[in-house]
């Protein structure tokens, strides 16, 4: 996993085809090559504490991974895809993952240098409730539908995190019918699920606080959203998400 040779960056397109056959297996869906020198217990931190606490219902759903673990991640110039670069990038282009489908191979590139590791879990776990969100079943997204639509109904205030808080107020403005299923609807709602099966899987993970302020939903009603993915995608054994559940164990 010698990086000395390495250019000051590539494409995460081109430098996924060149380790395909140098990839770690981990378990079922997964598995990984680093591009900079990591230790074992780091190893850990970043792919098998967080992968052990991932649900085997949310694991089936999944295509086969293949996670690049980058010193960082930088924005494309628009004319090109992102790049693993093994310099900090500049100022606004720097991300910290990036998904990336390749013929047959599902790429997530992950960023571990300079972010602390809460951080590195959460970008983690929004990349994999994205492709949850690509092939979650019907029944699935059924429920979670109707459940939106309660809480549209019911005049609930806030949101789980930004992207599905701004897409909420898209579809306060622009629509009249806020529970009809239109394109508008589908977007917030299927935003509104990554958002929660993000704190969901970390939440499973980690002991994490959710952070309150003025765009935050009701406790009530996001606890509603997570009993309904725990009845969805249970958590492994030995691991829970609401303090009651911990006690049980």
């Amino acid at each position: 996993m010698s990086t000395e040779a390495e250019p000051p960056k590539v494409l995460v397109e081109e430098f996924a085809r060149r380790v395909r056959g140098e990839l770690v297996p981990l378990g079922k869906r997964f598995s990984y090559f680093s591009a900079l020198p990591v230790a074992e217990e780091d190893l850990r931190q970043y792919l098998n504490d967080p992968l052990a606490a991932v649900s085997p219902a949310v694991t089936e759903l999944l295509p086969n991974i293949s996670i690049l673990l980058a010193p960082f991640l930088e924005k494309g110039n628009g004319k090109s895809g992102e790049y693993i670069s093994y310099e900090r990038p500049a100022e606004g282009r720097q991300l910290f993952s990036v998904l990336h489908q390749l013929e047959d191979m599902t790429v997530l590139a992950l960023s571990v240098k300079e972010i602390e590791v809460a951080d590195y879990h959460y970008h983690f776990y929004a990349a994999l409730a994205e492709l949850t969100a690509r092939h979650w079943p019907i029944e699935a997204q059924e429920r979670f539908y109707r459940t939106i639509r309660e809480e549209l109904n019911a005049e609930v205030h806030g949101e789980v995190d930004e992207k599905s808080w701004h897409l909420k107020q898209a579809l306060l403005r622009r629509q009249t019918n806020i529970r009809k299923e239109t394109k508008l609807f589908r977007e917030y709602a299927r935003q509104a699920f990554e958002d929660t099966l993000t704190l969901y899987l970390h939440g499973t993970c980690c002991d994490i606080d959710v952070e309150t302020g003025p765009r935050q939903m009701p406790s009530r009603y996001l606890r509603k959203r997570l009993e309904l993915l725990i009845s969805l995608f249970p958590p492994p054994e030995g691991y829970a998400v609401l303090p009651e559940h911990l006690k049980t164990r």
